[in-house]
């Protein structure tokens, strides 16, 4: 099968498309033939070699596709199932993949919009979960405009929870949309959020890790009502919970999104497609910063 793989570390032209064996399901595990695979800011983190210092390197931890083969054990799937999920051996972005955490593809999405779901909507209700997030909290999201923070907006709405987001003023009418009250990052945050919510927040998720954390604990109340996805250094020295996947991902994200979608309540907006062969170009628009929504790769 042709995968995207890298045997040095560098810039996106390190990428290169090569054939690799079939992989092969096993138990509780599916195969896909790969209709579209996600893109998301570790694959580059893994190509600079700031991640796994072992080469080479597949990329892609998230796909879907047509199941093709099933592993022992496996009764909730069937060869020619539309199905989504992710590939916890690091390597969806390829003819084939074995997904170990799977769900079928919502009726209403085509395979790029399937794709663009499991990376976000985990880790968006990971942490939610740990926030402890319900109907009738508040809750700040910062970097609420990007794709896993715009999940975590629907997602907490979707909860029931009053949501305050933060982003630049280019994207507050689609924060609004998502049914985020919007507030402009930098300088003064604390100030705008008070203006909004004047006995500050429930709790509040940082996704931007741009830096913000004492703000955050001071809105909420507490680092234990704090949560960051993004900044690793800044949990340590704040006594904040960095949530990450090894700790346990919640799966249960993937079977309980179609509703949402079907519903008309989740949305994710695919921003650019790119085939598989033009991997390094999806590196470089994604590193560029400037793109709302997921890249995806399209296979097949």
């Amino acid at each position: 099968m042709k995968a995207a793989r890298f045997d040095r570390f560098g810039g996106p032209e390190v990428l290169e498309i090569v054939d690799l064996p079939d992989p092969r399901p096993g138990p509780g595990q599916v195969r896909i033939s790969v209709r579209a695979a996600g893109v998301n800011p570790s694959d580059w983190k893994k190509r600079r070699g700031l991640m796994d210092e072992e080469l080479p390197q597949t990329l892609g931890y998230e796909a879907a596709g047509i199941v093709d083969e099933i592993g022992e054990g496996v009764t909730d799937a069937a060869v020619g199932d539309r199905v989504f999920g992710f590939s916890t051996e690091g390597a969806a972005q390829a003819e084939l993949a074995v997904l170990s955490y799977y769900a079928p593809v919502p009726s209403s999405l085509d395979f790029s919009g399937a794709a663009a779901l499991p990376a976000a909507i985990e880790t968006a209700t990971r942490a939610l979960d740990q926030l402890g997030v319900g109907s009738g909290s508040t809750v700040l999201i910062n970097g609420a405009s990007g794709s896993v923070g715009s999940a975590a907006v629907q997602l907490a709405a979707a909860r029931g929870a009053r949501v305050i987001g933060t982003a630049s003023p280019a994207n507050h009418e689609y924060l609004h949309s998502l049914g985020a009250v919007p507030v402009a990052y930098g300088q003064g945050l604390a100030e705008r959020v008070r203006s909004v919510a004047p006995d500050g927040v429930d709790m509040a998720l940082d996704i931007a890790g741009s830096g913000v954390l004492p703000e955050l604990i001071g809105l909420a109340g507490g680092p234990e009502h704090v949560v960051t996805v993004a900044d690793f250094a800044g949990a340590q020295e704040h006594g904040v919970v960095f949530s990450r996947g090894d700790a346990g991902r919640a799966v249960h994200a993937l079977a309980d999104i179609g509703e949402l979608i079907e519903a008309g309540r989740f949305s994710l907006p695919v921003a650019q497609t790119f085939p598989l062969s033009e991997v390094a170009e999806a590196h470089r628009a994604g590193e560029n910063g400037d793109v709302r929504g997921k890249l995806v790769l399209l296979v097949g």
